[in-house]
């Protein structure tokens, strides 16, 4: 059998390779260096290429402001007893007659064994009329009642205790080893007592947030500053609602790294060095240590800042450079923080395109020689 004359086809298969590279490129896992710079302000684009420095590090390094207000942090601790609203009260008035306002003939005491604070924190005594008890102890009281009765019956006696009562009481949520309503105690009259008396956290102390809602107002700390910082031990109030919940910032990684998806903080501050070495750091293989990106839409004060100008209006489209071949390249990405919605993209070294044309163009070429072989044969 005689077989046609192959040797036509090697220069053939290699034209067609060349031209479908050409036209409709090779395999990417994103856009190489030289397509990011062209998206830049200067190119025509709407993103401002910055190469990080020192004093680019300066002007991003930008943590959550998270913390307790001045009226959190003033508030004094409760008494163990202050009276709040929800508790219930005894009282006994002695009157130095016979025949008083409140006890009955040849009786000079009366009791009420039962007299609960409303809502509002107030209480009703029989011709004293309403009385604030809410924020008072028991002594306060008895001396107001004194007050209001002495105009009408001579010497009272008044005796005020608290029987029992929920008004002092907080709720506790989230990742907390015990949820549920608490009483506020001698032993747990602030934060950080009440978090150990429902058993404490649940998740990793460096990535626990606490939030405190009381009435209207809200304040977040880190659990490790609560430990750090003795003031953020606020007092608790009646009726606090304190919240425990796992840090939700994260951080997105592609390209040539070890790992592409979206990756949660591990700590309350994570540099651009960590955040690699979060996703299996760069690929060996194909990954270009020159083109390390972190593309975020900044503030317009931190972009001023960054850029040196002043006339940005609204959040501007920045992506950092990061050259870990420089000198200073590590301690740079050591010191660049990364926040909260960033992306992380690592381009691909040029010689990875290089070897997938080789790759594109030996393939058909070996597929040539093949047919040749089998024509020689």
């Amino acid at each position: 059998m005689i077989f046609p004359d192959f040797k036509w086809a090697r220069p053939v298969a290699l034209l067609m390779v060349l031209a479908v590279v050409s036209s409709c490129g090779l395999p990417q896992v994103g856009p190489n260096k030289r397509q990011i710079f062209a998206g830049s302000v200067q190119r025509q684009g709407d993103s401002f290429i910055v190469s990080v420095n020192d004093r680019v590090t300066r002007a991003t390094s930008v943590v959550p402001a998270l913390g307790f207000s001045q009226s959190f942090k003033a508030a004094s601790q409760l008494g163990s007893d202050t009276i709040q609203p929800g508790d219930v009260l005894g009282l006994t008035i002695w009157e130095n007659v016979d025949d008083g306002l409140l006890a009955g003939e040849m009786q000079n005491a009366t009791q009420l064994e039962e007299v609960q604070v409303d809502g509002a924190g107030f209480i009703f005594v029989p011709y004293a009329g309403r009385i604030r008890a809410a924020g008072n102890s028991p002594e306060a009281i008895r001396r107001i009642i004194t007050a209001k009765l002495e105009e009408q019956t001579p010497d009272p006696q008044v005796q005020v205790r608290r029987v029992a009562g929920d008004g002092s009481t907080v709720s506790l949520i989230g990742s907390i080893g015990g949820q549920g309503v608490y009483a506020i105690e001698r032993p747990t009259r602030t934060l950080g007592a009440m978090l150990a008396r429902a058993g404490g956290v649940t998740i990793e102390p460096e990535i626990a947030q606490v939030t405190v809602t009381r009435g209207g107002q809200r304040g977040k700390i880190w659990l490790q500053d609560l430990y750090d910082h003795p003031e953020l031990d606020i007092a608790l109030r009646g009726g606090d609602r304190i919240l425990v919940e796992e840090d939700t910032r994260a951080f997105t990684a592609l390209g040539a790294t070890g790992g592409q998806a979206r990756v949660p903080f591990e700590s309350q501050n994570m540099s651009a060095l960590e955040a690699i070495a979060q996703v299996g750091g760069l690929n060996p293989a194909t990954a270009d240590p020159t083109g390390i990106f972190v593309m975020r839409n900044e503030e317009p004060e931190i972009a001023n800042s960054v850029l040196g100008r002043s006339d940005l209006q609204g959040a501007q489209r920045m992506v950092y450079v990061l050259d870990l071949t420089q000198p200073n390249g590590m301690f740079e990405a050591r010191d660049f923080l990364i926040r909260d919605g960033d992306t992380l993209y690592v381009t691909e070294a040029p010689y990875t395109q290089f070897t997938k044309i080789l790759s594109a163009l030996t393939g058909p070429a070996g597929s040539v020689n093949s047919l040749s072989s089998l024509a020689g044969n």
